[in-house]
């Protein structure tokens, strides 16, 4: 069972710059592709980005693109999302969550990012 875990989140002004992280429990980490998504209140979830799992190929929503980065540390088992320029309609929970195959079996809890002056 994999277990993922965000961290990073937290009240940011318009303008400013988090990075979130996602930890994984197993060593076979690097098997899995990784994706961040976000849930805003009223909205349904969104695929935000998301990284391969041996060829690093990465995506990124309209909405991010050109700022926010995603990347990957197998060593560490860790996954960043490096979020610049944040807007107030970035304002969500976000969520990483691994997958093996076409489905994402694996989620975190979520950590609470909010943009806000």
């Amino acid at each position: 069972q994999l277990q993922l875990e965000e961290s990073g989140g937290g009240l940011v002004q318009p303008g400013g710059s988090l990075r979130l992280s996602c930890s994984a429990s197993r060593f076979t980490f690097d098997y899995y592709a990784i994706g961040w998504f976000r849930e805003a209140p009223g909205k349904e979830r969104e695929g935000v980005s998301c990284i391969g799992s041996s060829d690093g190929v990465s995506y990124y929503a309209e909405s991010v693109k050109g700022r926010f980065t995603i990347s990957r540390d197998n060593g560490k088992n860790t996954v960043y999302l490096q979020m610049n320029n944040l807007k107030s309609e970035d304002t969500a929970v976000y969520y990483c969550a691994a997958r093996y195959g076409m489905v994402y079996d694996y989620w975190g809890q979520g950590t609470q990012v909010t943009v806000s002056s």
